[in-house]
């Protein structure tokens, strides 16, 4: 995706906190960074990398524990 098509959808973003956020990702090997210098203007494009993917189990793990911690506090259980 391209720097503004991602900017539109996360919203609330500024572009100064998405660029930095994006920079860490391509530092830790999460996102590849294409810049495509033969067009006018210059396009920049970020790629999701296979490693990315190793995250998708954690994720998923933390949103199911969010989901039942958010139930817990809906029905006083602590």
């Amino acid at each position: 995706m391209r720097f503004n098509e991602l900017q539109r959808i996360v919203t609330g973003i500024s572009a100064r906190v998405l660029s930095n956020e994006l920079k860490d990702l391509e530092l830790n090997g999460f996102v590849k960074r294409i810049v495509h210098s033969e067009q006018t203007p210059v396009v920049v494009e970020y790629i999701s990398t296979d490693y990315s993917k190793t995250l998708k189990n954690v994720i998923m793990s933390l949103s199911e524990w969010g989901i039942t911690h958010k139930r817990n506090i809906r029905e006083d259980v602590f």
